[in-house]
């Protein structure tokens, strides 16, 4: 059965975009070539970084959605988005394999006026060069002539559906100005505004912007709580007071360092590499020596060493109330304590099974318990099933690294 759209990978990207259109009344497929990815869903089995719920899922199906990893599908259908993964590759550069595949698969079955549009996050230029480049040797057809092309940089929070795709703009930047008209027409049958960019470069480097803008933010405030620390004063309450300020002013706040999908771009191809995220790059990364060496001064003052202390993380995710670890800090904070002698064990209700350089952690079943046993306690991530309150009586000694015991309650970061 011929279908609207083909959403092609069914990650964190493309599972939010797959149940928008859906939800939108758009018939939709969604290809992955990972079998397993697809059974899974195809059985009514979410993800477990939490990009879609089980009753979401449910709802797709229900609607029509057909997750598969038959290629053949991809020639069926009006509109095609590439939400492919681009994770950093040992060069600290995106890794753009998977989107080179995906770009082979649809171009091998792509017809003649098809929208394809790219959202996987790509350093300027890729939508205009590579994929287009790959789309037309494959398929025999000119981009802006017999299909049409565009780029629209993705706006996901993981795990925040309070919004709904439909209240958050969409950037959309065409090869021409046809091609971002085609787009548009997409995109407007799933959100409320659709924003039109010059061109895909233009698009793409929106998300360079985004990313760089929390990135070069976080750093700063990361900043300012090693600095606050050093002058006894309570960075909390400095941001409380301070985003009251209306106008020229937006609350970050810190913590053990920086997770996420969001790729940090510090250069651009061939071009000058961006000095400030380089910077606050830097300064993110350091966060987690910094929180060590928290850990180290309060377990000294307390009369005891790093060696053979026990300490119990909380909260191992990225975020709050997702079981998602990518880029989450923990796993080098784990690290680092065993090396330096500490005995490291885990809590997070999110997250059943985890490793630590190929080395199981174990994890506190009585989360209390533990942390009344533990010589510290580590608030990585506060999910909402912690009682703060509870905590800060049984551990103890406790390093919030979140802000959000209750004053006085436990060592702040």
């Amino acid at each position: 059965m011929p279908a609207d759209l083909a959403v092609i990978g069914l990650g964190h990207l493309g599972l939010p975009l797959a149940h928008a259109a859906v939800t939108a009344g758009i018939q939709t497929i969604g290809y992955d070539t990972d079998p397993r990815t697809v059974a899974e869903l195809a059985a009514g089995r979410p993800p477990v970084d939490g990009s879609l719920s089980a009753a979401d899922l449910r709802r797709m199906l229900a609607g029509g959605f057909r997750p598969t990893t038959d290629p053949g599908q991809l020639g069926r259908v009006r509109t095609a988005v590439i939400c492919a993964p681009t994770p950093l590759g040992a060069d600290r550069a995106p890794d753009l394999t998977a989107v080179d595949e995906a770009a082979r698969a649809l171009a091998a079955r792509l017809r003649p006026h098809t929208t394809v549009v790219l959202e996987s996050a790509v350093p300027p230029g890729t939508t205009e060069s590579r994929l287009r480049t790959v789309l037309e040797a494959g398929s025999g057809l000119r981009a802006g002539h017999d299909f049409a092309l565009a780029h629209s940089p993705s706006r996901i929070d993981p795990g925040d559906r309070s919004p709904g795709c439909a209240a958050i703009p969409r950037v959309i930047g065409g090869l021409t100005p046809a091609c971002t008209e085609a787009a548009a027409a997409f995109y407007g049958r799933i959100t409320d505004k659709v924003v039109r960019a010059r061109g895909p470069r233009e698009a793409e480097t929106v998300r360079v912007l985004e990313t760089n803008f929390r990135h070069v933010n976080i750093a700063l405030v990361n900043e300012m709580a090693v600095l606050c620390h050093d002058l006894g004063v309570d960075l909390w309450d400095v941001i409380r007071c301070a985003e009251t300020r209306p106008f020229g002013f937006q609350a970050f706040r810190p913590g053990p360092g920086v997770g996420g999908h969001g790729i940090p771009v510090d250069t651009i191809g061939t071009h000058r590499p961006l000095s400030l995220v380089e910077l606050a790059g830097r300064i993110n990364d350091s966060m987690p020596g910094y929180v060590i060496q928290r850990c180290a001064a309060l377990l000294n003052e307390h009369g005891k060493s790093v060696r053979g202390a026990r300490v119990l993380l909380l909260g191992v995710t990225y975020k709050a109330d997702l079981a998602d670890l990518a880029g989450s800090p923990a796993p080098e904070l784990a690290g680092r304590l065993r090396e330096l002698g500490a005995s490291v064990s885990y809590h997070d209700p999110y997250i059943s099974d985890w490793r630590v350089q190929d080395h199981p952690v174990p994890r506190a079943d009585f989360l209390y318990e533990a942390a009344a046993d533990a010589d510290l306690t580590i608030l990585l991530q506060h999910h909402r099933t912690y009682d703060l309150q509870g905590l800060s009586v049984k551990a103890q000694l406790l390093l919030d690294t979140r802000g959000v015991t209750p004053a006085g309650a436990a060592h702040r970061l």
